[in-house]
């Protein structure tokens, strides 16, 4: 414990140096997100960096995150604790092979999901988040065939929930989410039979179909939080569970292994540590830096998410 309460005094001076501001995906870790400024998933995080007055951002998270962070605040600087703090699905969907597809069927709205690189970002059309998924495919004329990119789980649940079939989806996946067997729900269904489960649209179809609420990350927080239910299977990455006692102390919450790594955390976000947070406010290193083109170019179909609201 001394060890880690000089890492936090030291986080807290860099931080006030810096005019920095801490924020910390709900995924991180519980020393982590109790030192943030804003905890909330990546979309919300970005907003929150807009309404604070320093001049750094140091983005717990992962790296397509800190690259949105940037582009909605072009005059900050941006750091993470971990460069290789990446995304699966970021992965699954080179921009090379999106502007292949635009040029063979340009017909097609492109909408991304926000964990995708700012480089697919500039090439989308309008962007989403697992919470808005539904109304963004839904506020495209409904005669304009879309690509869905690049969560296949969240696409067909997005396509399932507007009725289209004019709709094409990426072949990505969350590496935690995608490999959530459904047997692991029936089991945990078995053993707390009074508990309710609530599940991200990234889960496999069999798990949604045994859900009592899909949602986005914090969709499901604030639902199990609001909700009568007092025990909950929690389908999504464990590091929730500081948000949901912190909120709910006299719930409990089950998680459930996926067949990754035998738990439910996510490997990138695991990377960033106190030490490297630390790190990365000292040297104000790894920092993201984009071009204005970039920056511009992705902020397009970004402000056009925001619109909708």
């Amino acid at each position: 414990m001394p060890a880690i309460a000089t890492i936090t005094e030291e986080i807290l001076e860099l931080k006030r140096e810096r005019r920095a501001v801490i924020l910390a995906h709900h995924y991180q870790d519980a020393e982590i997100q109790e030192l943030a400024d804003s905890v909330g998933d990546s979309l919300e995080l970005a907003r929150a960096a807009q309404r604070f007055d320093g001049d750094v951002i140091a983005f717990c998270g992962v790296w397509f995150m800190a690259e949105t962070a940037k582009v909605l605040n072009p005059h900050r600087t941006v750091v993470v604790p971990d460069r290789e703090a990446g995304c699966s699905l970021v992965d699954s969907c080179p921009v090379d092979r999106l502007r292949a597809f635009k040029q063979m069927h340009p017909e097609y709205a492109v909408v991304s999901y926000i964990n995708t690189s700012v480089d697919v970002k500039t090439e989308s059309d309008i962007i989403c988040t697992s919470r808005n998924a539904v109304d963004v495919v839904n506020s495209i004329p409904s005669d304009q065939p879309v690509l869905f990119c690049p969560d296949i789980n969240l696409g067909n649940y997005v396509k399932r929930e507007t009725g289209r079939e004019n709709m094409r989806i990426w072949q990505g996946a969350c590496i935690v989410h995608a490999t959530f067997p459904a047997r692991k729900v029936v089991e945990a269904k078995m053993a707390h039979p009074r508990a309710r489960v609530a599940a991200h649209p990234e889960c496999p179809p069999e798990v949604l179909r045994m859900a009592d609420f899909i949602g986005s990350t914090s969709a499901i927080i604030d639902h199990c939080v609001a909700a009568e239910d007092a025990e909950w299977i929690v389908m999504t990455e464990s590091g929730v569970r500081f948000s949901l006692e912190r909120r709910a102390p006299e719930k409990t919450f089950y998680f459930v292994a996926n067949e990754m790594c035998n738990c439910s955390e996510c490997p990138y976000m695991k990377r960033n540590s106190l030490e490297k947070l630390r790190d990365c406010l000292l040297h104000l290193q790894p920092r993201v830096e984009l071009s204005d083109e970039t920056i511009e170019r992705a902020r397009l179909p970004i402000e056009r998410m925001l619109a909708l609201r």
